[in-house]
């Protein structure tokens, strides 16, 4: 049986198109949260009480990831755009690039959330 291993590269192009799906998704949690802030002053403070449990701390931390990573993947293909990084070995340098500077990223947004 064979198995396909997909470059760096491609993962992250894929990770990409999954994390720009998920925040589509995620804007639905997000209009929620507005919606219920600005309905009344009593829905604003259930609302903070919510939030500050970890169940929603998890879901805003994992929206906000996504974020991170997609921004960060787009700012790459802004530079190839631009030219930069356009042989296989900037492809893949460009793609250590975007996880490095994604999770670093990630992980300082978990200690702000948290």
């Amino acid at each position: 049986m064979t198995t396909i291993k997909l470059p760096l590269p491609a993962l992250v192009s894929i990770l990409t198109r999954a994390s720009g799906v998920f925040l589509f998704v995620g804007m639905a949690v997000l209009i929620y949260a507005l919606d219920a802030s600005l309905a009344s002053e009593e829905s604003f403070n259930a609302l903070k009480l919510e939030l500050a449990s970890p169940l929603y701390k998890v879901v805003i931390w994992v929206i906000v990831a996504a974020l991170i990573y997609h921004a960060a993947s787009g700012i790459k293909h802004l530079f190839g755009d631009a030219g930069v990084g356009e042989t296989l070995e900037g492809g893949i340098l460009g793609a250590k690039i975007v996880v490095a500077v994604a999770a670093i990223l990630i992980v300082i947004a978990g200690i702000w959330i948290w």
